[in-house]
């Protein structure tokens, strides 16, 4: 039986109709999705405090020892009471006993493995492809497990462990797997990620993608300036286009062979600068209404209203793209006692200037906790370059990676202090409001 031409158009405009109302409801979905998803990140905090205890290695018995002629007194001294709640407890001869306790939005034991790090940073990288900047932070004394926990185990064959079946990959792979796999998941949006490397060396802003860059740096940089393009004030970095988690993670790998690192009596391979690694995700213009720009996620700091680049910028693609949202990776160098680390000459002089960039990240972040009217950014170039993170809208979650040995229970103490003073810090919603309505910047 033949059914009548107009019977079958009939049917083709129903569906057609019926595919749109369809699609109309997946669109309201998606937005309902995304309003829920970030209120339940914003009422865990725009600036969580994760702590993590590294498990006691074989170094620390021998610094313990040393510091410590009783066997029987137990070496780890820092404990995860509950997956909130961080003890330290130490009785040391001659020293009044210390039994304090802080509480974190996650504590993370000696036990716990990457994947449940990972497992609680995941659900910032949905906020990120919502248009929300993010960074990730970590902070502690050195060989604590920073970079173990930012970028994995190191290896001399690569910097960054590739990606597959590796259960000690650190979070930079990972992350860069999984916003991948977000972007893949919507192709229709053509986001284009741009990678930026820099580290903040002697208190020098140091481009790692920049072209005239040496192959190899290792040990003190007693030729830093002429090795890489070292920078006073803060400018657009370098920007290198990556188009899936390989190409980010290996572009991260070269970047990190030019990291300076010293061994010393605490840790073989010591960081001696801070790493800041930005993706920024970017966007074709859509200079549509202010409704529709709004329901694409919040405005960013800096953001044209008709989403175009600026033109002088390193690492822009074309004059019309539009900035979606940036992730910062900061593996930050690690507080040092320069009498426990045995370093001297040109490395005391890099650990001078480490511990004070790091007393300046805990001026300023004291200074937003204490809600002051003068943020002093400018005191180091470390704060600075991170300003619009600090003080600005991220989503911003900081790791205070820690040792459980009795040895370096003072720097374990100033640690966990101050991520009990970053909790304090009381921001606007993470990436509301419009640019002109931000407070102004501090100098």
């Amino acid at each position: 039986m033949l059914w009548p031409q107009g019977s079958w158009q009939s049917k083709a405009g129903h569906l057609e109709r019926s595919l749109q109302e369809v699609n109309t409801r997946y669109e309201l979905e998606k937005q309902k999705r995304k309003v829920l998803h970030n209120r339940l990140v914003e009422l865990k905090g725009n600036i969580r405090v994760h702590c993590r205890i590294r498990p006691l290695l074989p170094f620390d018995k021998e610094l313990d020892d040393a510091a410590s002629q009783d066997s029987s007194m137990p070496a780890g001294v820092v404990h995860a009471v509950d997956d909130e709640t961080v003890l330290v407890k130490c009785d040391r001869p001659a020293h009044a006993l210390i039994n304090k306790t802080y509480n974190f939005e996650r504590v993370y034991g000696p036990a716990e493995s990457q994947h449940a790090v990972f497992g609680d940073v995941c659900p910032l990288l949905t906020s990120l492809l919502d248009g929300y900047n993010v960074c990730i932070l970590a902070y502690g004394q050195t060989g604590c497990g920073k970079s173990y926990t930012m970028l994995g185990p190191h290896s001399e064959e690569e910097c960054v462990p590739a990606r597959g079946p590796h259960s000690d990959l650190g979070i930079l792979p990972r992350a860069a797997g999984e916003l991948f796999r977000l972007i893949s998941e919507n192709p229709s949006r053509s986001l284009k990620v741009d990678v930026s490397i820099v580290e903040v060396y002697n208190n020098d802003i140091f481009d790692l993608l920049a072209k005239e860059r040496c192959t190899v740096v290792s040990g003190p940089k007693r030729e830093a300036p002429t090795t890489k393009a070292a920078k006073r004030e803060v400018s657009p970095p370098t920007r290198r286009p990556v188009h899936s988690a390989e190409d980010f993670i290996a572009l991260a790998a070269g970047s990190l062979r030019l990291r300076a690192q010293l061994a010393t009596q605490v840790h073989a391979r010591s960081s001696r600068s801070h790493l800041i690694i930005t993706a920024t995700l970017t966007t074709a213009p859509t200079c549509s209404s202010p409704a529709d720009r709004q329901s694409h996620g919040p405005p960013l700091e800096g953001r044209p209203s008709c989403g175009r680049a600026s033109p002088g910028s390193p690492g822009a693609q074309g004059p019309a793209e539009q900035v979606h949202a940036k992730l910062q990776l900061v593996d930050l160098a690690g507080s040092e006692c320069a009498g426990v680390s045995g370093v001297t000459g040109l490395a005391l002089r890099e650990t001078s200037f480490i511990n004070r960039s790091l007393a300046a990240l805990a001026d300023v972040l004291g200074a937003l906790s204490e809600r002051r009217g003068h943020i002093p950014y400018r005191n180091s170039q470390l704060t600075h370059f991170l300003q619009d993170v600090l003080g600005g809208d991220a989503k911003l979650l900081v790791i205070l990676c820690v040792s459980p040995s009795r040895k370096h229970v003072a720097e374990t103490l100033r640690c966990l202090g101050l991520g009990a003073r970053v909790r304090q810090v009381q921001r606007g919603q993470a990436g509301g409001g419009s640019p002109a309505s931000r407070r102004p910047r501090n100098q």
